[in-house]
């Protein structure tokens, strides 16, 4: 576990923001803190989500859409190596590839550093990193760092903020 020197608060070894107060756990004292990631109460009825069939293989010229719920424009991916979805923070060193700012991340618990979009070979992985109110795969949650195939049509919620994941 590592302290902070602000808030005192114990946070997971690797940890680069105390998940508390939101301060740089690496500058140390006097540093300028950074909006820690609101924590959520888990109601039962936003847990659950529908299992998919769809594909898990992705072709070379195959784009990633991910449609955040009640957004009226997707976000269009393209295949990379890794892309990490959460919330950009001004005051934070470390910005995001994928910002969840416009769809509310704050008010719904996405974490910086939320989640990361892998691809290898031919298909596409969802893993959490190590995100304050977790990261969920058609309901169910990851454990940090594990990474999951996700097949066209998947649900994928960043601690509320719930959005599909399809192949075009």
């Amino acid at each position: 576990m590592l302290a902070c020197s602000h808030c005192g608060y114990k946070n997971r070894v690797g940890s680069l923001f105390c998940e508390d107060c939101g301060r740089n756990l690496l500058a140390g004292a006097g540093s300028t803190p950074v909006t820690p990631t609101r924590r959520l109460m888990d109601a039962p009825e936003e847990t659950s989500a529908r299992a998919t069939w769809g594909p898990a293989r992705i072709g070379s010229n195959t784009s990633i859409v991910l449609q955040v719920r009640d957004a009226p424009q997707p976000i269009t991916l393209n295949p990379g190596q890794r892309m990490i979805l959460g919330r950009s923070d001004p005051q934070s060193t470390v910005q995001p590839d994928v910002d969840m700012n416009p769809y509310g991340a704050v008010e719904k618990g996405v974490s910086r550093q939320h989640a990361i979009l892998e691809f290898n070979e031919d298909t596409l992985m969802l893993l959490d990193a190590g995100s304050a109110n977790g990261t969920f795969l058609n309901g169910q949650r990851l454990p940090p760092n594990q990474p999951r195939v996700v097949r066209d049509g998947d649900e994928v919620r960043l601690g509320k903020l719930v959005a599909y994941l399809y192949f075009k």
